[in-house]
């Protein structure tokens, strides 16, 4: 049978793009979940039923490793995506703008209603808003892209220490004794049913736009950027695993990055301002590392398997990202099981990861029959304003897809391009199976 051939650097780009998204994604629900199992965390103290040494140790743990560090992979990914949905609507030959601005609109629907119904740590509002700045810059050079990326994140690490010594904390944030009050009431909040949930969630908005404004709106805007100029040039189009700027990433971005971690995590994590400026100016180099890490094990032949596993689960990030909510909805509060303050940081821990697996292999036997996940569909029908087809075609009468993506033109739901067919010159190997799909976010931040 004929088809066109596919040149295997293409195949990795776009599988190396949904694996990644699909690790951030672990990290994300990792803090989000310690969110959305207790109302301690939100408080800035930790749960008097949880104290040992061992959760002590966890806690830590996540704070060193997980804080704040995947929030930052997210938007890096999502700036890169942005460039795939320029190329697209450039293939299709329709107006980039008012595609983009449907999509904006629909990720903030998206949110709003995440955040009413599900979790009150909504990331997509904020993506959205920042994306509309994204728009308007889109234009500008690759230097001129850093620049105000570097700017925007001095600003903010600017405005955190000058509120560090020049603001009196006591003077807005409750006491210990009232914190664990507070704490007490929102896990009982937890247990009850929607009106208490999402008065909680209400309760939470001025907290989640004050950290919108001036903490993660002008970094995740600033990492847009950064993702923008990384896909201008294809970055992660050109990896093959042995490059010594990945050994170097390493090298730096592991010592610094957890130097960093290890003041914010020792100083009180987002209870004390100094320790939140030390892992915001650090959390990007612990990030690349990851990520430097990450690229050489899905290229070596014996590990190459960690790509295929992760790759539908980040082609299906925002179905998954919502799912996580879902699942917590379920699990921990008066709607469901009601297990809210019952699970100690270790069994929250092993939770996360066992929902995450069980995400693996539902987008992995998803993406057998479908293109894309069911929001991703949605997403995409909004984009385009053309409904897309969802039921895959049979795999015998498949052409040879990037990542198991359609051959049409245009972008997936997260902004990654399908590919156009290629002039027929052989018979290709086997389609690789499907492959991923933008966004996930956290409360105190990921």
């Amino acid at each position: 049978m004929q088809s066109p051939t596919v040149p295997a650097p293409s195949i990795r780009r776009v599988l190396d793009v949904d694996a990644i998204r699909g690790f951030a994604l672990l990290g994300i629900f990792a803090v989000n979940i310690t969110f959305m199992a207790s109302g301690y965390p939100g408080n800035l103290v930790t749960d008097p039923a949880f104290g040992s040494a061992l959760d002590d140790a966890v806690r830590t743990f996540s704070s060193v490793f997980v804080d704040m560090k995947f929030y930052v992979l997210f938007s890096f990914l999502f700036g890169y995506s942005f460039t795939l949905q320029m190329q697209a609507a450039s293939r299709a030959g329709t107006a980039f703008t008012p595609r983009l601005l449907r999509r904006i609109g629909g990720l903030f629907a998206l949110g709003a209603l995440h955040i009413v119904l599900l979790y009150g740590g909504d990331v997509l509002t904020t993506y959205a808003v920042a994306c509309l700045v994204l728009l308007l810059l889109r234009q500008v050079r690759d230097r001129t892209a850093i620049r105000i990326a570097v700017a925007l994140y001095a600003l903010v690490l600017l405005s955190l220490l000058a509120s560090a010594f020049l603001v009196d904390r006591s003077t807005f944030v409750p006491d210990e004794a009232e914190a664990l009050a507070n704490g007490a009431r929102a896990t009982q909040a937890l247990l009850g049913g929607w009106e208490a949930n999402i008065g909680e969630h209400f309760a939470g908005l001025p907290l989640l736009v004050l950290q919108a404004v001036t903490v993660q709106g002008p970094t995740a805007l600033g990492l847009f950027l950064f993702g923008m100029v990384a896909g201008r040039r294809q970055w992660l189009g050109r990896v093959t695993g042995n490059e010594p700027v990945l050994r170097r990433i390493q090298w730096i971005g592991f010592p610094v990055g957890l130097l960093g971690a290890i003041v914010y995590a020792t100083s009180g994590g987002n209870g004390n301002t100094l320790g939140v400026a030390a892992s915001v100016a650090t959390a990007p180099l612990l990030t690349a590392a990851y990520v430097a890490t990450l690229l050489r094990i899905m290229h070596r032949p014996g590990t190459a398997v960690v790509r295929t596993a992760l790759a539908p689960a980040g082609r299906m990030a925002l179905t998954n990202y919502l799912g996580q909510s879902v699942a917590g909805l379920i699990i921990f509060t008066g709607i469901g099981f009601g297990f809210a303050g019952r699970f100690s940081p270790l069994g929250l821990l092993g939770l996360a990861l066992a929902v995450f697996a069980v995400q693996v292999l539902l987008s992995a036997l998803w993406l057998r029959r479908f293109r894309y996940g069911p929001v991703e569909w949605l997403l995409r029908w909004l984009t385009n304003a053309s409904r897309p087809a969802f039921v895959a075609p049979p795999a015998d009468s498949r052409t040879v897809e990037v990542a198991g993506q359609s051959s049409s033109s245009g972008p997936t739901s997260d902004g990654l391009p399908a590919t156009r067919p290629q002039p027929a010159a052989r018979t290709a190997p086997p389609a690789v199976p499907p492959g991923p799909d933008d966004v996930a976010g956290t409360r105190r931040r990921a």
